[in-house]
C-alpha cells in the first residue's frame, strides 16, 4: 500500500518505447529507495550514488540541483528535508568561509555527516598509478546550487514558512560569501571572481601554475548575478519583522543588498566576436585537442584528463571539457533570462548565441560525467535539434543500465543522471515549463514515444497529464490557468481539458 501511494504520484507511463519505460521506472525506483516520504526524517539528503554503492564515500555533492526538482513536484516535504540537511550544517559552512577569509556561508564540495569539507586533496590516476594534487574543493559553485535549489523549491511549492524560518537565512549568507569573493579590477572596471572551478572538473588551474583555481568562470559569474537579483526580490517580499530579525541574525544590512545590486551588473565575462562565452578568463588561449587521434588510439575517451596525464600532458592546457560548464547556465535558466542578465552586465550577443555556444562546446566535450548528456539533451531540444536531443537522452537514460563509463555503476548508481532523465522527460519532451508563474506546456515527444502520462503538483495544484503526438489532456484538482503553446486556458476541477494540435 505504501509503494502504491508513491507510484501513484511519481509513475511516468510511456507507450511506444519499452526500454525507455523500463529505465524511467528503474530510475524512479532508485530515487524513491534513497529518499521518499517514508525516510525524510533521516538527516542525510541524497548522496551522489544513492544508497547503492560506496563510491564517493556516501558524500553529498551539487547533484541535488538535478535531483530536487523531481521531489519539489511530487514530494515537497521530502525536498524540504533535503534542504534542511543543508540548513543544519549552516554553522559549518560559516566556519569554512571564515577559515578561508570569507564572509557568510561557503558550503563544502563534498559534504558528509557534520558538514565539513570532505574532499580529497590528492587523486589517483588508475591509468598511471600516480597520485596528483586534487583541487576539486574549489568548486564553490556548490553553494550556488544550494541557493538555486532553495529558490526553485519556493517557486514550485510557495512554501514561504520554510523561506522565512530557514531558506532566506541560507540564501542571504550564500550571497554574503559570494560578495566577499568579488574583487574590483581597476583595469577592466568590473568585478572578478578568482580561485574557483566550474562544473567542468578537467580544468583545475592555469597551465604551469602551481596553485589551483581559475578566474571569472562564466557559469559562476552569471549564476552569482542571478542570485544577487533574487536576493533583492526576496528581501522585498519578506515581512518587515522577518527581515529585521534576519538582518540581526546574519549581520547583513540593507547597504549589503545595494552592493549586491551593483555587483550583479558589473561582473566580468570574456566573450569573443562570434558570441562564444569563454568558460573562464584565459580559456581562448588554450590549445585545441586532436580528438580523432585520441578516439583512434583509445576508443573510450570519456576521461580525457586521465588519458592526457598518461601521456605526460594536462587537460589544463587544452580546450576539453568533462561536462557542460558554460552551457550549464542554460540548464538552470532559460535563454531569455540569460540574455537579460548579460544585457544588464553590458554584453550584447547574437540572437542565436545559445546555438553557437552549444555547437562550440559540444565539439570540445568528452562527456566524462553522466550528467553531461542530460544538460546537452535539454539544450539541443531548446534550439530545435530534436534528433541530437533524443540521441543524447538515450545515452543518459542507459548510462547505468549499460554501464557506459566502463565499471563505475558497480560502485553505485548515479542519482543525478537518474533524476535528470526523469526531469528531461517532463520538462523537455512533455514540454512542462515551470519557470513562470503559470505552468506552460509545449511538448515535443521523441519520434518513438507515442504517449506520456504523469502527475505533478505546481503551486498547490495537482495536474494529471496525458500527452500524445497530437493531443494534450490535462485534469486538475482545482481550477487553474495554464498556457498551452502560448494560448491561455482555465481548467475546471475534475474535468479533462483536451487540446488538439
Amino acid at each position: 500500500e505504501a509503494w502504491d501511494k508513491i507510484w501513484d504520484k511519481v509513475n511516468i507511463k510511456l507507450t511506444g518505447d519499452r526500454l525507455a519505460q523500463k529505465l524511467l521506472r528503474m530510475h524512479t525506483y532508485h530515487l524513491m529507495v534513497s529518499a521518499s516520504p517514508h525516510n525524510r526524517q533521516i538527516d542525510a539528503s541524497m548522496t551522489a550514488r544513492g544508497l547503492h554503492g560506496e563510491a564517493y564515500r556516501g558524500h553529498i555533492f551539487w547533484d541535488e540541483l538535478f535531483i530536487l526538482p523531481f521531489y519539489d513536484l511530487h514530494f515537497p516535504e521530502t525536498a524540504k528535508a533535503m534542504l534542511m540537511y543543508r540548513y543544519r550544517r549552516l554553522d559549518k559552512a560559516r566556519e569554512y568561509a571564515k577559515e578561508y577569509g570569507y564572509k557568510g556561508a561557503m558550503f563544502p564540495w563534498q559534504s558528509g555527516s557534520d558538514g565539513r569539507e570532505e574532499t580529497q586533496v590528492v587523486h589517483l590516476n588508475p591509468l598511471t598509478g600516480h597520485w596528483g594534487d586534487d583541487y576539486s574543493s574549489l568548486q564553490r559553485h556548490v553553494s550556488l546550487a544550494i541557493a538555486y535549489n532553495i529558490w526553485q523549491y519556493l517557486h514550485i511549492t510557495g512554501d514561504w514558512d520554510f523561506m522565512e524560518d530557514y531558506g532566506a537565512e541560507m540564501f542571504l549568507e550564500i550571497c554574503q560569501f559570494w560578495e566577499s569573493k568579488c574583487q574590483w579590477n581597476h583595469n577592466t572596471r568590473r568585478y572578478s571572481i578568482d580561485k574557483v572551478m566550474g562544473p567542468d572538473e578537467f580544468h583545475e588551474s592555469y597551465p604551469d601554475s602551481e596553485e589551483g583555481g581559475l578566474r571569472d568562470n562564466a557559469y559562476t559569474n552569471i549564476m552569482v548575478s542571478w542570485m544577487f537579483d533574487k536576493a533583492d526580490e526576496l528581501v522585498k517580499k519578506l515581512s518587515s519583522a522577518t527581515r529585521n530579525k534576519l538582518f540581526r541574525k546574519t549581520g547583513i544590512l540593507q547597504q549589503d543588498i545595494e552592493k549586491w545590486n551593483e555587483i550583479k551588473t558589473h561582473l566580468n565575462l570574456v566573450i569573443n566576436k562570434d558570441g562564444i562565452i569563454a568558460q573562464y578568463d584565459g580559456y581562448f588561449e588554450l590549445k585545441e585537442l586532436d580528438w580523432d587521434y585520441y578516439r583512434n588510439k583509445f576508443g573510450n575517451i570519456y576521461r580525457m584528463d586521465r588519458l592526457l596525464k598518461a601521456e605526460g600532458k594536462s587537460a589544463d592546457d587544452y580546450k576539453v571539457a568533462k561536462q557542460a560548464d558554460t552551457l550549464m547556465t542554460f540548464y538552470n535558466l532559460d535563454q531569455e533570462q540569460v540574455a537579460h542578465i548579460l544585457l544588464e552586465m553590458g554584453y550584447s550577443l547574437p540572437k542565436d548565441f545559445l546555438e553557437r555556444n552549444l555547437r562550440y562546446y559540444l565539439d570540445r566535450t568528452s562527456h566524462g560525467s553522466t550528467l553531461s548528456r542530460v544538460v546537452h539533451s535539454q539544450l539541443a531540444n531548446a534550439i530545435g535539434n530534436y534528433q541530437l536531443s533524443s540521441d543524447l537522452y538515450r545515452d543518459a537514460l542507459t548510462s547505468d543500465y549499460a554501464d557506459i563509463q566502463g565499471g563505475t555503476t558497480a560502485e553505485g548508481i548515479h542519482a543525478g543522471v537518474m533524476a535528470g532523465t526523469l526531469m528531461i522527460a517532463l520538462n523537455t519532451f512533455a514540454g512542462i515549463d515551470l519557470r513562470g508563474e503559470r505552468l506552460k506546456v509545449t511538448p515535443h515527444l521523441p519520434e518513438t514515444w507515442k504517449e506520456l502520462a504523469f502527475r505533478l503538483t505546481f503551486k498547490g495544484v495537482d495536474y494529471q497529464f496525458e500527452i500524445s503526438k497530437d493531443v494534450i489532456q490535462v485534469m486538475t484538482d482545482k481550477p487553474a490557468k495554464i498556457l498551452i503553446f502560448d494560448s491561455e486556458f482555465e481548467t475546471t476541477k475534475g474535468a479533462t481539458l483536451m487540446y488538439i494540435f
